[in-house]
């Protein structure tokens, strides 16, 4: 089973939404850099990526949204996304912040990633 784990916002205007969402959210964000942003919520988190920094992550990140996952096992859920036909943005990867992860589309072109958190990181 996996669970929404973030909302994440690809914008070439990270400060200015960040301070958008600290007022509408009442609260200060739980990570805070020029090129992410983070507020914590209930059930899921809200990120800001910058549009710049992120296309190096995933190129095409021409899109506004990303509904990211964490998922028990991210390779088996590669196999199995990788089945379906979609388009796949980026292969299966560590991470440099501790996750292992894949990107991909849905029909719509939003980007999706499942993660699976490294053990020990």
């Amino acid at each position: 089973m996996s669970r929404l784990t973030h909302l994440a916002i690809i914008t070439d205007r990270v400060a200015e939404l960040r301070d958008f969402y600290r007022k509408v959210l009442q609260e200060a964000p739980s990570v805070d850099r020029a090129d992410y942003v983070e507020f914590s919520t209930a059930g899921a988190a809200v990120s800001l990526w910058d549009l710049a920094g992120h296309e190096r992550q995933a190129p095409g990140s021409d899109r506004t949204v990303m509904l990211e996952f964490e998922v028990t096992d991210v390779d088996s859920e590669f196999e199995r996304i990788r089945h379906l036909g979609v388009e796949i943005v980026m292969d299966v990867t560590t991470q440099a912040w501790g996750n292992r992860a894949f990107y991909f589309r849905d029909p719509d072109g939003n980007l999706i990633n499942f993660y699976t958190k490294v053990q020990g990181d």
